[in-house]
């Protein structure tokens, strides 16, 4: 059975992508330094504790394994800590990619699929976005993506590493199955959020900023489940198998759901009200930030069925009950 590195195969969508590369007949072999990921969420095949700014290691976990791709999902990923500490980011999102790619590059791995994202539009408000968007992040996350991108058109350019690179916008849901879920701390996204409100876990839900110019006056944002977001990612590894040209591609459903639209449906899904504080806006927060993904589409076949608020706060709400990983 072939192996697939998995970098940062512990944190929220690396394990549930090492669960698709099992449910698809490769072996995923985790590769996590558990800064953010969990070693309980490591099910579903071997597990490599390393870190991408040590070069050796990787190369030995990479002799070791012979994967016959790379799905390369580590980084920091907090705007607001990016902005506090752009060092940390540089380093670690864009030297630790450099470091895996270059590894890859000289264990002559060609197939290397990237998670990238929105946050390398920057601040285009308004605006349904598509790979063809202008890019300019403003602030050092979405910065060290987009840097990352770089490296990879370089080193194709230079060695022909093939890749794809997928940009994806709010990622939420979980595991219908309950295996794996999301899990962070400290939390920060939008439903888990919502629904420590709801256990009581936390006093109320903020909402921050109710004067927007949408109809319910707060934020519009695309989600996309965490499960159709990982079946885009084994998409891409069949289409560099197959042969094809390096790619980009938006992972959106082409139309958001608000703040406000998410709480009321909540309601529906778990027979409880959520306890809310109107807050003012954040800096930086856009009123609508929607993804294009008809390329995705058209080119990669992805069809994101579970991409709708009933699943992802569904599947969510069943693993917020019952699933919780601990160090």
């Amino acid at each position: 059975m072939d192996n697939v590195l998995v970098a940062g195969g512990a944190g929220y969508i690396g394990s549930h992508a090492c669960k698709a590369v099992s449910n698809a007949g490769f072996t995923p072999v985790c590769f996590d330094n558990l800064s953010t990921g969990w070693e309980d969420a490591v099910k579903f095949g071997p597990f490599e504790q390393g870190d991408l700014l040590d070069r050796a290691r990787i190369d030995e976990v990479i002799a070791k394994h012979k994967p016959i791709a790379i799905m390369h999902f580590a980084a920091l990923s907090q705007v607001g800590e990016s902005m506090d500490d752009p060092g940390l980011y540089w380093r670690t999102n864009v030297l630790g990619s450099l470091n895996l790619i270059e590894a890859a590059v000289d264990a002559h791995i060609n197939k290397f699929i990237f998670s990238s994202t929105c946050a390398t539009y920057g601040d285009q408000d308004n605006v349904v976005l598509d790979e063809d968007s202008v890019q300019q992040p403003i602030n050092a996350y979405g910065a060290s993506k987009r840097a990352v991108e770089n490296i990879l058109y370089d080193f194709e350019r230079r060695f022909g590493l093939r890749h794809v690179i997928f940009r994806y916008f709010n990622v939420a849901g979980a595991d219908p199955e309950g295996e794996v879920g999301e899990f962070h701390q400290p939390e920060t996204h939008l439903i888990p959020l919502m629904l420590d409100a709801i256990d009581g876990k936390r006093d109320a839900l903020t909402i921050y900023g109710t004067d927007y110019e949408t109809p319910d006056g707060t934020c519009v944002r695309d989600y996309v489940h965490v499960c159709d977001l990982v079946d885009a990612h084994l998409l891409g590894m069949q289409w560099l198998t197959d042969g094809r040209p390096s790619a980009v591609f938006n992972l959106g459903t082409g139309s958001g759901f608000s703040v406000r639209d998410v709480v009321d449906h909540s309601k529906s899904v778990t027979n409880k009200e959520v306890p809310i504080i109107e807050g003012a806006r954040r800096a930086g927060d856009c009123t609508q930030l929607v993804s294009g993904s008809s390329k995705a589409e058209a080119e990669l076949g992805w069809k994101p069925t579970r991409s709708n608020l009933k699943s992802m706060i569904g599947d969510a709400w069943r693993w917020h009950q019952t699933g919780h990983y601990s160090k």
